[in-house]
């Protein structure tokens, strides 16, 4: 794995939740919190989810070695517990999660390649420990994000919205 992948998922990240977010922006309040039956079962629920992950995981990436990014204000707050439900009003998510992709991009430009090759020692939100590979786990953050916005896009469906968010050429 190289920088270059990381810095090129951090650009696809904002650019594709820009265009989610376009859409979910025409969700009235009462389809933003309409039980749609998942696991996380409304639009509000699952973009909480999203960025508690996204927060979570970079408060954890912070302990692989003192990036400039997690010195900013946002980071200084602890970790969101994963059963929390953020956000009661929309426009409060789409401020926050642009600041959010905006810190993901500034920490994948700060990331160097032997970076990605090392072991990060961290907690999960049980309180175990794992060693693993850095560069892994961030892949793995990507991918989480990717997953949970094929489940949006199915719950735009369901709400009457046509969605198609995943167009790569954006970035490249």
């Amino acid at each position: 794995m190289q920088k270059d992948t990381f810095t090129l998922f951090a650009r696809y990240n904002k650019v594709v939740n820009e265009k989610m977010n376009a859409i979910i922006k025409t969700l009235s309040r009462e389809e933003w919190n309409k039980n749609l039956g998942g696991y996380f079962n409304s639009v509000q629920s699952l973009c909480s989810h999203l960025y508690i992950c996204d927060f979570n995981w970079l408060k954890r990436f912070s302990k692989l070695k003192d990036f400039p990014v997690f010195r900013e204000d946002i980071f200084g707050r602890e970790p969101y517990s994963f059963t929390e439900v953020l956000f009661d009003d929309p426009a409060e998510y789409f401020s926050k999660r642009s600041v959010l992709d905006e810190k993901i991009i500034a920490f994948a430009n700060e990331l160097h390649d032997e970076d990605l090759g090392s072991l990060l020692k961290y907690n999960d939100s049980h309180g175990n420990p794992h060693e693993l590979n850095f560069g892994g786990l961030i892949m793995q953050t990507f991918n989480h994000d990717t997953f949970h916005r094929g489940m949006l896009s199915l719950y735009l469906e369901m709400l009457g919205r046509e969605n198609d968010f995943s167009f790569f050429g954006a970035v490249l």
